[in-house]
């Protein structure tokens, strides 16, 4: 029985174990059946990849696929990828250093797979894992030739099971050698090249023939990041990577330990020689290139992917833009070493219109140096109405006359200067940026606040990391470009809507596949701050420091700018003059200036004029044949007449009463008024005469006197306190606010002082002449203006020294 009775037992356990791995064995069986379902769909769906795959054309594989270029108007520009830029070499011409160069760093087993290198595919893998996606390729040179002849530069599972059958057909079908020309006759090399044999013309002036060890490394270094490796631009990083290809050349047993220490000695700067100059509108193409690189397209596929690019270039604005930068027929340039940038844009959708990169277009390489988007240089008070007035009306609604004291200002020890070193009490926000006086608008920006102040900058596609108290006046540690202040400006004129300035509308490719660059409008403003803004900058070109600029006839408002000489320059100048102003059609931002600013190459008050001519003969061009309505007044804004001016208010916002003042005092004010007025219109006037220029428009006739006479008349009716802007026939009173203590941080620099880690930044160049007139000095020509479609003629600078006067404590407006 107990034999028995354990038989029973064991049994029993039997069953209850055998019930337990039951369980174990359906999830296990279910498991392998789901792998077999997933690997019998995902077998389906690499067939029918591979189905889809399009067929080894030889048309495709021997030619690339040039990318198009279109203008606004969708007609042909250029091909960025044609003849000019491709030359077909035969295998056996390209020597056999170059081909090693290749192998060694691209795929070193090319010999030895039939397409496909798995071992090369393990290690890209753990790379991947180890170093984040992307951080090494597995494609062979096999597999290159079929991304870039046949399939889209999508990163998908598709294109990559694609390529990976394509490339076996194609080692079928056609020989290594054959394969390896294909190679070397497709890559990108960066500088709009591709193909070895342009590549040697490009950097080295010479054939692939003639080619050094050192030469052929570098080229075979380029084609992994094109741009980054540039050595025109990034010559240290090029060198770098040039070094690591020998390296690999002598580790595979290319080249000897000599070979490879006599090819690193020589340095990369040493090897290049410059290319003839590129074919048109290249300012232009650089940035369309840029622009599609930042979207995320790559370079390769910009020259070899058979894309139609469609941009927003004007051809016509484009051509005189160059012609007005390139030649003496415009107006007369003082030296070859004299450069400027220009940026034009559409108002309305931040479009860029045409672009001006660089003055000598002798020196105007395939992506060489663009003065109109790469240069940073300090903005000078072009700066204002973006970090100062701007974030001023639209967080505290002030008025365009809200007053500000302009006295003695000292900010940790450094003192702030207005231009002409003078002081003027209670003055109006129009009035100082009509002037550009620099004390009102640092206390400005003391009272707007830092954080408000980047805030509103940031809005209008200027980031900055910081902020000091001389950003006021341009004093920046870090530049910025015509095209950011172009984008910037151009939101004053569009009621307060940003654009991010773009230069391609949209891209498609051969499958048909559209990617839209277009820009995205952003709510930078309300619209009372664009028009009050836009308000006060009219008033600027009209009657203050951007005369020079205007263009009779057409509703025109815009700013100058320069920032001072270094303190180790002895001279009346600068080392930047700008102008950015607007239309309600077109936006334009010109920036003059030297490369370095030197003793013998410094902008002197004579040529800081010139930025001012270049807008005004770009800006008549364009708008010559259009019609241009005035900036529109919104509700959010109500008029009022405040001693003989008319200023603006912001609807619902209260005037503060007018103070009485003494007649003994109001006299004395309006005495010392009328000799500061006169004074400044004296200086004016003696340029003219010693410039031969017409006379000066009458703005500005003592302005100063005429309001207090004016306020004087207002305050025999004192508004009450708190009384309403939309109330009728109540003139505004004056806006009394104490005066701003200096903020304990920030920079220390006011005008004429370093900021930190920078050079120091003033106010914009004071404006000198008649907006329509010719400045003779040493050379001759003649101007008439005849409405927005006449342009400033042929102007010489060179002549005595303007009154707008700077100096290295005393900046110009």
């Amino acid at each position: 029985m107990g034999d028995q009775y354990q038989t029973r037992m064991e049994k029993r356990q039997k069953k209850k174990s055998a019930s337990k791995k039951s369980p174990l064995i359906k999830i296990m069986t279910a498991f392998i059946l789901a792998i077999i379902v997933m690997m019998t769909a995902g077998g389906i769906v690499v067939l029918s990849y591979i189905i889809s795959a399009p067929a080894l054309d030889p048309k495709l594989l021997k030619d690339p696929l040039s990318s198009t270029v279109y203008d606004m108007y969708n007609e042909k520009v250029r091909d960025i990828s044609g003849s000019e830029h491709r030359k077909i070499i035969k295998i056996e011409n390209i020597p056999k250093n170059v081909q090693n160069a290749f192998i060694a760093t691209e795929d070193v087993r090319f010999f030895e797979h039939n397409g496909i290198d798995f071992k090369r595919i393990a290690g890209a893998t753990v790379a991947n894992v180890k170093e984040g996606f992307g951080a090494e390729g597995g494609s062979t040179i096999t597999q290159q030739v079929v991304k870039n002849s046949f399939l889209t530069p999508e990163k998908t599972l598709k294109r990559k099971i694609q390529e990976a059958y394509l490339a076996v057909q194609l080692e079928r079908r056609y020989s290594k050698e054959d394969i390896l020309e294909m190679y070397l006759n497709k890559v990108y090399f960066g500088q709009g090249a591709y193909g070895v044999a342009t590549a040697a013309e490009t950097y080295f002036n010479k054939s692939v023939k003639k080619l050094t060890i050192s030469e052929a490394a570098l080229l075979a270094g380029l084609p992994q990041r094109p741009s980054e490796y540039d050595p025109f631009k990034n010559p240290d990083l090029a060198e770098k990577r040039r070094n690591i290809v020998l390296s690999l050349m002598r580790k595979y047993g290319f080249i000897t330990e000599k070979e490879e220490q006599d090819a690193k000695a020589i340095p990369v700067e040493k090897l290049l020689k410059k290319k003839k100059e590129g074919p048109k509108y290249q300012a232009f193409i650089d940035q369309v290139i840029k622009d599609i690189v930042d979207a995320g397209i790559s370079e390769k596929d910009i020259y070899t992917g058979g894309l139609k690019i469609y941009t927003t270039l004007d051809p016509d604005a484009q051509k005189f833009t160059e012609k007005v930068l390139t030649t003496d027929q415009y107006i007369y340039y003082p030296d070859d070493q004299f450069r400027a940038g220009v940026v034009l844009l559409d108002t309305q959708t931040g479009a860029v219109r045409a672009i001006g990169g660089n003055r000598n277009s002798d020196q105007e390489i395939q992506r060489g140096f663009n003065y109109a988007t790469q240069t940073k240089r300090q903005p000078g008070s072009t700066i204002k109405p973006i970090l100062d007035y701007g974030p001023g009306i639209e967080h505290f609604k002030w008025s365009t006359y809200k007053q500000f004291i302009d006295e003695p200002l000292t900010i940790h020890g450094k003192e702030i200067k207005n231009w002409d070193g003078q002081y003027r009490g209670s003055i109006s926000m129009r009035k100082a940026l009509q002037w550009s006086y620099n004390i009102p608008a640092v206390k400005a920006f003391l009272e707007v606040g830092e954080d408000r102040a980047k805030e509103f900058a940031e809005k209008l596609g200027i980031p900055l990391d910081q902020i000091y108290p001389s950003y006021a006046i341009g004093g920046f540690n870090k530049g910025v470009s015509p095209l950011q202040l172009a984008g910037a400006y151009a939101a004053f004129g569009n009621e307060g809507v940003y654009h991010k300035p773009f230069t391609v509308r949209k891209v498609v490719y051969p499958n048909g596949k559209e990617i839209d660059l277009s820009s995205k409008p952003v709510k930078a403003m309300s619209d009372y701050t664009a028009y009050m803004m836009t308000d006060m900058l009219k008033t600027v070109v009209k009657e203050g420091t951007g005369r020079l600029a205007n263009i009779p006839g057409l509703p025109l408002a815009g700013k100058t700018g320069t920032t001072n000489l270094p303190e180790n320059i002895r001279g009346d100048g600068t080392s930047d003059a700008w102008f950015v102003g607007y239309t309600t059609r077109y936006a334009a931002a010109v920036w003059t200036g030297y490369d370095q600013t030197t003793q013998e190459t410094y902008v002197t008050n004579e040529k800081a004029k010139i930025s001012r001519l270049i807008f005004k003969e770009i800006m008549s061009h364009v708008s010559e044949k259009i019609e241009t309505p005035d900036f529109e007044k919104p509700d959010s804004v109500v008029e009022r007449v405040v001693g003989g001016r008319t200023e603006l208010f912001v609807r619902g916002t209260p005037i503060p009463a007018i103070p009485k003042q003494k007649e003994k005092d109001k006299k004395e004010d309006q005495k010392q008024d009328q000799v500061k007025d006169n004074e400044q219109e004296q200086k004016q006037e003696e340029e003219n005469q010693e410039q031969n220029q017409e006379p000066k428009e009458e703005n500005n006739q003592n302005d100063m006197d005429k309001e207090q006479q004016e306020n004087s008349e207002d305050n025999k009716e004192q508004p009450e306190d708190n009384k309403e802007i939309e109330q009728p026939n109540q003139p505004p009173a004056n806006e009394q606010p104490q005066p701003q203590p200096p903020a304990n941080n920030g920079s220390d620099q006011g005008n004429g002082q370093k900021p930190p880690g920078g050079n120091n930044g003033t106010d914009g160049s004071n404006n000198s002449g008649n907006g329509g007139s010719n400045s003779n000095g040493n050379g001759s020509g003649s101007s008439s203006n005849n409405g927005p479609g006449k342009g400033a003629g042929t102007t010489n600078p060179n002549g005595k020294s303007q009154s707008e006067k700077q100096s290295t404590d005393n900046g110009s407006p």
